[in-house]
């Protein structure tokens, strides 16, 4: 049972409260200069709705991961309204998500209450605006009281950090279905700064002009309305996790979810959240994506020690705490699919060193067995993964193919039939070492001794690696892994990771096995957007309390680009697509319009005659049946394989 509804065409989702309802939620949205998390609902204790900003730019000590400047604003830090001298007791509802959050309250003294709360576009501000209506048939008399304006004063390495509370409300006598709006502002400086300010009318208008902005590139119509708005969400979750740093490394994608600000990881921004913004078309995000390349750099050096796993606080530090996870080939794979797919050339021929580098460490850290040796995967130990894992040597398998096809075009052929070998010889290697019956399937184990099925046996089919992937699939779908929201970690444990789930889906459409994919998807798009936590995809349950990480919304996309549409570069203007839908659950069509890469932009529309790939000036690019490998150059007539 859903809690949820889409409404809006698939713009907003809302939730009409019931008496008696009990549930809280929380959504974060971000602006460059802060993230704000709002908690909001229907407690024990009546309604909930608390502020939690946090200030990237505003640093704490010690000056780590976890260091920005934020806290969850105490009830008596905000002014309380009282109406004709008693504090408003108000009860939500409904709730809409569209990008902000809107609240509909009653109130036990008359009055309507509706709270929209949203982060500023730029400055480190976030807003409540409040509108009080007058249901009665007599007048009102409206007052709040007046807690101190600084909320917290914290010494951290850049100064005196101020978390300040603003707001323009002036008592007020209402008549009879007369209403009042009033702007909460909360802001966050150095003691040397100026406060914060804007209007909370252009603010909102900026607000929403950036979800239009994020929401434009790649609209999907399946004419499935949960689908269609998760993809549409997703893309909002994903592209507006964007902060401002400092020390010249400009704006910087980062996961959000409390801690995780002013800093970029090898999975997380490298693997997961630059190749898909190399189909937006949005400078944001790809000089986002590429400052995060760039952090690495200088950490490749020529006795090939481990690169970190994390840059952090605005590029002064970084973190390695669990050792290699493999880090190079998260960056060769992500960084070699950004600078093909992307479109900016300069970007290519500036990432070309780095995955040279990354292609390098790899060959040197082969073991005996000729698969790619690490210290961990991107689960840091948190489920063990031995001395090499499939993961890792995945990445590293696609990476070397998509770094062959840059050094074709823009480097060293010879040097670009070197890379083919290895992967070729990787893709050997896999096959003798990771291939294994467990669990009654014969599919891949995890690492040499894994007697225990595991959600990553998913990621040979997200490179294009299909020997097994009949069985593969059977074992992702069986009772030891499946659950009805996702894929357990690992058989036995009780702990979900979204990203391996969301990667479980890509590579399952991508095999071909679209019938179990496509129910797999609407049941996990359903859970997401209309169930108990929304309207994102989340971190990982138990652990992590469901966080709304930015990357996770990124993998959702890539089920639909790289997943059903198997889209896959081959240069820097050309890539092959093989799409595979299958047209169940009341699905005849999807739509992908206004993709945005290698240099153009196209629609990929798919039905029950086939595909077509459209570029943005009419020229039909490539055409086919569904299954079929298409092969498109952007600046030519169509072409097969």
């Amino acid at each position: 049972m859903t809690r949820w509804n889409v409404i809006r065409d698939g713009k907003a989702v809302a939730w009409d409260v019931a008496v008696g309802d009990i549930h809280t939620d929380d959504l974060e949205m971000a602006g460059f200069g802060c993230a704000h998390v709002v908690k909001y609902g229907m407690d024990e204790t009546g309604f909930v709705l608390k502020h939690h900003p946090v200030f990237p730019t505003l640093r704490i000590r010690p000056n780590n991961t976890h260091a920005s400047f934020q806290m969850e604003l105490p009830r008596d830090a905000l002014p309380v309204l009282y109406i004709d001298g008693t504090e408003a007791k108000e009860t939500l509802r409904r709730a809409e998500l569209d990008g902000t959050l809107y609240l509909i309250c009653s109130t036990e003294e008359g009055c309507t209450v509706t709270h929209r709360c949203f982060p500023s576009k730029e400055k480190r501000l976030c807003f409540e605006v409040v509108t009080v209506t007058n249901t009665k048939s007599a007048p009102v008399a409206l007052t709040q009281t007046a807690p101190p304006a600084c909320i917290a004063r914290v010494m951290g390495p850049m100064g005196v950090n101020l978390l300040e509370y603003h707001t323009d409300f002036v008592p007020v006598t209402l008549a009879a279905g007369e209403c009042v709006t009033y702007t909460v502002q909360i802001t966050g400086r150095t003691a040397n700064e100026p406060v914060p300010s804007d209007s909370a009318v252009v603010a909102y208008h900026d607000r929403m002009e950036k979800i239009r902005a994020l929401c434009t590139p790649m609209q999907l119509d399946t004419g499935n309305a949960v689908l269609d708005a998760m993809f549409r969400f997703a893309k909002l979750r994903a592209g507006e996790s964007v902060f401002d740093t400092r020390f010249g490394y400009g704006k910087l994608h980062a996961p959000g979810g409390f801690s995780y600000y002013a800093a970029t990881w090898c999975n997380d921004q490298v693997e997961y959240a630059g190749p898909y913004f190399a189909y937006t078309g949005d400078k944001v995000l790809i000089d986002a994506a590429m400052n995060a390349y760039r952090m690495y750099i200088p950490f490749m050096s020529d006795d090939y020690a481990p690169i970190p796993s994390s840059v952090i606080a605005e590029g002064i530090d970084y973190w390695n705490g669990a050792g290699d996870r493999g880090d190079a080939a998260m960056y060769l794979y992500g960084a070699s699919r950004f600078a093909l797919s992307c479109g900016v050339p300069e970007y290519a021929e500036e990432l070309l060193p780095a995955l040279r580098w990354c292609a390098e460490y790899c060959e040197r850290k082969k073991n005996a067995a000729g698969v790619i040796a690490s210290d961990s995967d991107e689960l840091e130990g948190r489920f063990p993964s031995g001395d090499a894992n499939l993961c890792t040597s995945s990445l590293a398998y696609a990476g070397l193919g998509y770094l062959a096809a840059l050094e074709r075009e823009i480097g060293d052929a010879a040097q670009a039939s070197v890379y083919e070998e290895r992967a070729e010889a990787l893709s050997c290697a896999m096959e003798a070492y990771f291939g294994a019956t467990v669990g009654g399937f014969n599919a891949y184990r995890y690492y040499d001794g894994c007697e225990k099925l595991r959600s990553w046996i998913c990621m040979p089919l997200c490179v294009g690696m299909y020997t097994r992937a009949d069985a593969t699939v059977d074992a992702l779908c069986s009772d030891a892994l499946m659950r009805p929201d996702g894929f357990l970690t690992e058989e036995g444990s009780t702990t979900i990771w979204d990203r391996s789930t969301l990667y479980a889906l890509r590579g399952i459409f991508a095999a071909g096995k679209t019938e179990v994919a496509l129910h797999l998807l609407l049941r996990y798009a359903e859970n997401r957007l209309l169930g108990e936590r929304v309207p994102y995809a989340v971190e990982a349950y138990p652990e992590g309390g469901r966080r709304q990480l930015s990357g996770e919304s990124a993998l959702f996309c890539k089920v639909i680009t790289e997943g059903i549409l198997c889209l896959n570069p081959t240069g820097r203007y050309s890539f092959t697509v093989k799409p595979t839908l299958s047209f169940l659950c009341g699905i005849d069509h999807l739509y992908l319009r206004n993709i945005c890469a290698h240099g153009i932009s196209f629609d990929v529309l798919l039905d029950r005659e086939g595909c077509r790939v459209i570029r943005s000036d009419g020229v039909v690019l490539a055409e086919g049946k569904m299954g079929e490998l298409l092969y498109v150059n952007a600046n030519t007539a169509p072409n097969k394989v």
